[in-house]
């Protein structure tokens, strides 16, 4: 992988997404860099296990898979340098988890900084980890919603991209409430990437900026109605 702050303009950036589950945030970032001003490839789709949806539906969408089996004889560390060995190989500039529920290792996080992306289903800093649609509704929150932000060594601390608000209707339990938070993981994500890989969404610390003439309106803080 490039050591550079950013991937080479000279060439088209190289993106690889790491699945785990069913594929749809996956299936929008695929149909959204199908237009032809999309300023990467979609290079490689990786994964642990052929038998899930994310895997079928990057194979309907013709996007090169690669499979990854986990060895339990080895360690997390090890393991996810057999992924960073994959991505090299394939000459990956940006690595975008879409779904992928594995913690990545400190290791791992270290050697690709600064081009690891994530998508979290909460309005982080709040609920970071696991069941955030439950833990939400137990908080009592008005708004609730999703997070696109870059992958550091804390769990979902890494500085923030882009965030997409829903609100949380009185009757609303977590199957409805994730329905609507999915929903706007579609429209927030492939926009964020879009704007990261273009380089006007640039990072500084833990604050990212818009730059050029739109900085003013941050164009990545989506509010997402009911439809």
């Amino acid at each position: 992988m490039p050591k550079s702050d950013s991937p080479s303009p000279a060439a088209v950036p190289r993106v690889a997404l790491l699945v785990s589950g069913r594929g749809s945030n996956l299936e929008a970032i695929a149909r959204a860099a199908a237009g032809q001003s999309w300023p990467a490839c979609l290079a490689l789709v990786l994964a642990h296990r052929e038998d899930i949806p994310a895997v079928r539906r990057a194979r309907e969408l013709g996007l090169p898979v690669r499979i990854l089996p986990l060895n339990p004889a080895i360690d997390r560390p090890a393991q996810d340098a057999q992924i960073s060995q994959c991505l090299e190989e394939a000459a990956i500039d940006w690595i975008v988890l879409a779904g992928y529920m594995r913690i990545l290792s400190p290791a791992f996080v270290r050697r690709h900084a600064g081009r690891v992306v994530n998508i979290h289903p909460s309005l982080l800093p709040a609920f970071p980890g696991l069941h955030t649609h439950r833990r939400a509704l137990a908080a009592g929150v008005k708004l609730h919603g999703a997070t696109v932000h870059l992958v550091d060594e804390a769990l979902d601390a890494g500085p923030i991209l882009g965030q997409a608000a829903v609100p949380v209707l009185p009757d609303d339990d977590e199957a409805r409430l994730a329905g609507r938070v999915l929903q706007a993981e579609h429209r927030l994500y492939p926009p964020v990437l879009r704007a990261l890989i273009e380089g006007r969404l640039r990072v500084c610390g833990q604050r990212a900026r818009w730059v050029g003439a739109s900085a003013a309106a941050d164009p990545l803080l989506l509010w997402v109605p009911v439809a």
